[in-house]
């Protein structure tokens, strides 16, 4: 999408009281990913000259999530207009157009934008391009009003538009291509003269026509161009984001056994002929190599799978987990900070947390690696060959040597040498007959003390 230099502004400044949140508006998550993290994507895929967000003071947290990007600070929330207008001092010197996008819209793509650039190649002259949508019930978005040939005459926002006026299906999606001098030059003779009192940036369509200069409309495709005001709306964005990476998935060669119950992060890779199992759950910061088999519900997040490996059902893969080749991570395994080396396997009822693995390794059922105090964090280190037993527990810091076994139910404490067997357990003693015995006397004593409960209740004296 070759076009002239241009740059992008991002409104972020909302409070999205709907949410009902403390947390910004932009920063909830749709498939892990913040929602303005979303719009930024899709900005970087265009190549802007510069890229900046506007937020409200104390939105440091905003501020952290889109860096790099050039922060703007709106002092005082006065409507879209006046965002805009806080971009001045950096912006108003631009010479090209500015993209005004809005944080609160994570489906949008760089595709959802291709309408509005090939418009402004269309109509060079326009003062302002806006980005339209069809909604047969158009809601709370804004109408634009077209003139008779087919130029944008105005914007009416829903609170202030006639019934005529509500009843125009092709909506503002409020992103806007404008040319940065005339836009600067716009916002600044704004006024409040609307229901809500706020200076309105969709003002600046009838400002220009005002002047003689003409804006346009390009249409786009409404689900990918809607925002986000609620929790209702995020988890209908959350769905369609969820429908698109499990069609990505499938078209670049993953098999999804029931897909409408698999959930991926939007950084989720994986690879070819890999079949993933039902209601999988996939968080940030996953990549999975080819021909993998996930079996069904496993939660996985923050880590690496290499290729051919085997995991579940009901494995949890945690942050920092890498599992090279031919991995097998069975029913009820968890895996946190940890490298598993190529043949490792742990088919059961384990725990493997802040450990390093030798290769074709393995962990039997019931065992853990006891990586923590109650203070500090400790490794593990396993190395090639090892058997470790049913059960056994290895007390971090510690390392066993390449070839080594652990007898079942051990509790080690201390290092084992290579190709040695440890035993980390009470020496078992049997007495013959003693089980006889004790069912005998164990049976006798509860008779003794079903002769001397009372029977029934005590009957009441007469006086």
């Amino acid at each position: 999408m070759a076009h002239p230099p241009f740059a992008i502004l991002i409104l972020a400044a909302g409070k999205g009281t709907r949410m009902r949140s403390a947390l910004p508006k932009v920063l909830h998550k749709v498939a892990g990913r913040p929602m303005i993290a979303h719009v930024l994507a899709a900005a970087a895929g265009l190549k802007p000259t510069h890229t900046a967000v506007v937020v409200a003071p104390g939105m440091d947290e905003v501020a952290a999530a889109v860096a790099p990007a050039d922060i703007i600070i709106q002092r005082r929330q006065r409507g879209t207009g006046d965002a805009v207008a806080a971009a001045k001092p950096l912006l108003g010197r631009f010479k090209g157009d500015v993209l005004v996008l809005y944080g609160d819209a994570p489906l949008l793509t760089r595709d959802s934008l291709k309408p509005l650039f090939d418009a402004r190649r269309r109509h060079p002259a326009a003062a302002a391009i806006v980005l339209g949508m069809q909604l047969a019930e158009g809601g709370p978005y804004g109408r634009l009003i077209l003139a008779a040939d087919g130029s944008l005459a105005r914007i009416v926002e829903a609170n202030d538009a006639n019934d005529a006026e509500r009843a125009v299906t092709l909506c503002n999606s409020g992103i806007m291509l404008a040319n940065a001098a005339i836009l600067f030059d716009l916002v600044a003779q704004l006024g409040t003269a609307n229901v809500k009192g706020e200076y309105y940036l969709t003002d600046v369509v009838a400002l220009a026509r005002a002047r003689g200069l003409a804006c346009r409309v390009a249409e786009g495709n409404a689900e990918e161009l809607l925002g986000v005001n609620s929790r209702a709306e995020l988890a209908f964005a959350e769905a369609v984001m969820q429908q698109r990476l499990r069609y990505a998935a499938m078209e670049a060669g993953a098999t999804l056994v029931a897909p409408e119950t698999v959930f991926f992060s939007a950084d989720t890779k994986i690879g070819a002929d890999t079949t993933i199992g039902p209601f999988t759950i996939f968080g940030p910061g996953v990549k999975i190599g080819e021909r993998v088999t996930i079996n069904g519900f496993c939660h996985i997040a923050g880590a690496i799978i290499g290729d051919d490996a085997i995991i579940g059902p009901y494995a949890r893969l945690r942050p920092g987990a890498q599992l090279s080749d031919n991995v097998h991570i069975g029913n009820f395994v968890e895996v946190k900070n940890s490298k598993l080396a190529s043949g490792v396997k742990a088919n059961h009822l384990a725990y493997i947390g802040d450990s390093s693995v030798g290769e074709a390794s393995n962990i039997g059922a019931g065992s853990i690696t006891c990586n923590y105090d109650g203070i500090e964090k400790f490794r593990t280190i396993i190395g090639k060959g090892v058997f470790i037993g049913t059960n056994a527990s290895l007390v971090a810091p510690v390392t066993i040597g390449a070839g080594a076994m652990i007898a079942a139910g051990s509790v080690i404490t201390d290092n084992v040498p290579a190709e040695a067997l440890a035993l980390g357990r009470a020496r078992q003693k049997t007495k013959p007959g003693a089980a006889k015995l004790w069912r005998s006397a164990r049976q006798a004593a509860l008779a003794a003390r079903d002769k001397v409960k009372p029977q029934g209740k005590p009957k009441r004296r007469k006086r």
